[in-house]
């Protein structure tokens, strides 16, 4: 998935409730939308380079964006709107789930009061899959979802046990938005509330799986499954 918009390199500054992040870029010092509800867990480094793009959008409150942070001489991806449209996409193209056939839709209505990410309808059984943006790595070659507690997280764990036990096939997908990570496990210290979610939808037949994806300022790209690390 290419940028739309230009990309510009800048220095990290600081983030700050949640939303806003002040970024130097050449001799100036922007405030950008961080489009990121996490808590960046080992991202938030004064001075660490960033991706910021430059949003052409005339209704945008902020003229800027940032997009990708760089950790260990890597960027990671924090735009969490990417992911879906990333997961989608290689969907269609068969670089996930290449044997799997039907029509694709985005953002469905299931479950009590929620929407899954992707749906596939076909005449054998419709697959809900759900999609995590994952930025955490606090050791070598491993990442980590959540960085924070996610009741949110833990919701959509449980919808989808419901649904795996009417007999459908739901799969989780963590979208791992950096490169120089090859296993990926559930940050059980960090949220053990998710952590047992996770255990208990396994047990319901969800099917879990990890991708890692390459970042520059060209923008975001899928590049493989890797191993998810079991606790």
């Amino acid at each position: 998935m290419k940028y739309t918009d230009q990309i510009l390199e800048g220095f990290l500054i600081k983030r700050y409730k949640r939303f806003f992040a002040d970024i130097k870029i050449a001799n100036e010092i922007i405030t950008a939308y961080c489009p990121n509800t996490g808590s960046l867990l080992g991202l938030n480094k004064p001075m660490n380079k960033v991706l910021v793009a430059k949003v052409e959008n005339p209704k945008a409150k902020l003229k800027y964006r940032l997009e990708a942070i760089q950790n260990n001489n890597t960027f990671v991806g924090v735009n969490t709107s990417l992911p879906n449209n990333i997961v989608f996409e290689s969907i269609l193209s068969k670089k996930i789930l290449p044997h799997i056939n039907g029509a694709i839709k985005k953002e469905v209505k299931y479950g009590k009061n929620s929407r899954i990410d992707i749906l596939i309808e076909n005449k054998k059984n419709n697959i809900y899959i759900e999609v995590k943006s994952v930025t955490l790595s606090r050791t070598k070659n491993i990442a980590e979802f959540p960085d924070a507690v996610t009741s949110r997280g833990s919701k959509h764990l449980k919808e989808l046990s419901e649904m795996s036990k009417k007999g459908y096939q739901c799969i989780m997908i963590y979208l791992i938005q950096r490169s120089d990570v090859n296993q990926f496990k559930i940050a059980k210290d960090i949220d053990e509330e998710y952590y047992k979610n996770a255990l208990i939808a396994k047990k319901c037949g969800v099917q879990f799986l990890a991708y890692n994806c390459k970042i520059n300022k060209q923008g975001i790209s899928l590049f493989k499954k890797i191993n998810i690390y079991e606790d």
